[in-house]
């Protein structure tokens, strides 16, 4: 007998092909998203969680003398207020480093900035929406 003509190779190939992508999902129609699927985007965090955690990040890796503490406000991406805020956590924790510790210290800036951020709004500099009493 001889070989199959070429064109029944290429049928076999292109059905096994078909086959193939059929059973594993990989047709057309199956990589399609359903219509009105979409998850809903995440809402940004509040600014006082932002400022929290940009000002505490930064006071600690001060506290501790790491590499990058050496940045200014402007490299660490803290605002003017948020930068005031930094200085006097850095202060309390250099105070409280010396009487009870660093692990004291450092939760001591937490609480600190968390007080302090959520007082000012997340001292942005901008001003707070006013209250629908006003």
């Amino acid at each position: 007998m001889g070989t199959p003509p070429r064109t029944s190779l290429r049928r076999a190939a292109a059905s096994t092909l078909f086959a193939a992508f059929t059973v594993t999902g990989c047709s057309p129609s199956a990589s399609a998203p359903p219509t009105g699927s979409h998850a809903p985007a995440p809402a940004p965090a509040p600014p006082a969680r932002i400022c929290t955690t940009l000002v505490s990040y930064w006071a600690r890796e001060t506290l501790l003398g790491t590499t990058w503490s050496g940045l200014d406000w402007e490299q660490k991406g803290l605002s003017n207020a948020q930068y005031a805020i930094h200085e006097d956590a850095v202060a309390a924790g250099r105070a409280e480093e010396a009487t009870a510790g660093r692990a004291k210290a450092l939760e001591l800036i937490d609480r600190y900035v968390a007080r302090r951020c959520a007082e000012e709004d997340g001292a942005t500099g901008r001003a707070a929406a006013p209250s629908p009493a006003e």
